[in-house]
């Protein structure tokens, strides 16, 4: 949970807090504000809003996004123990540098490579995927792969099929 969130769950708190009555109209909290009036509550909220709004900017201004020729590859029928190699190719569709941080497979018999070097804007790049099933791992396959890249949202999920027989 962030502070923002913390702070405005505790906000909500005190507000739902019953009270000790002092007349037939007004009622004081029995819970601590370690030691805050609910003015200085409300300004350290406002407070951490503001932050996180210009946190989100900042994300915002040194993201990117970015588009691939496909979302799938399929090789179609593959043998057992066999070596199967495709290519995504992606496109940096935004205005700043493309950095593609991390990509995993779901599985240890898919190995997916990213490019080392940022993408610049308009540019593109092929992250390439290695499928080699195991003997014994037979019918369809679908394995995934997750791209983490300095984007928003910052992961994407692209994925291979195919029929071991």
């Amino acid at each position: 949970m962030n502070k923002s969130t913390f702070l405005f769950a505790s906000l909500l708190a005190l507000a739902a807090c019953s009270g000790e009555e002092k007349n037939s109209e007004e009622v004081v909290s029995s819970v601590a504000a370690g030691g805050q009036t609910e003015a200085e509550m409300k300004q350290e909220l406002a407070e951490f809003e503001k932050q996180e709004k210009e946190r989100i900017r900042m994300e915002k201004e040194s993201s990117t996004s970015l588009e691939f020729d496909k979302l799938r590859h399929d090789f179609g029928n593959v043998k057992p123990d066999s070596e199967n190699l495709c290519k995504f190719k992606v496109k940096n569709t935004g205005k700043n540098p493309l950095i593609i941080e991390s990509v995993t497979a779901s599985c240890g018999c898919t190995t997916p490579h990213k490019p080392e070097k940022p993408i610049p804007p308009g540019e593109f790049d092929y992250i390439e995927v290695g499928f080699h099933p195991k003997p014994g791992q037979l019918n369809e396959i679908i394995k995934t792969v997750t791209v983490v890249a300095n984007t928003i949202p910052k992961s994407s999920e692209i994925s291979i099929r195919a029929y071991v027989k």
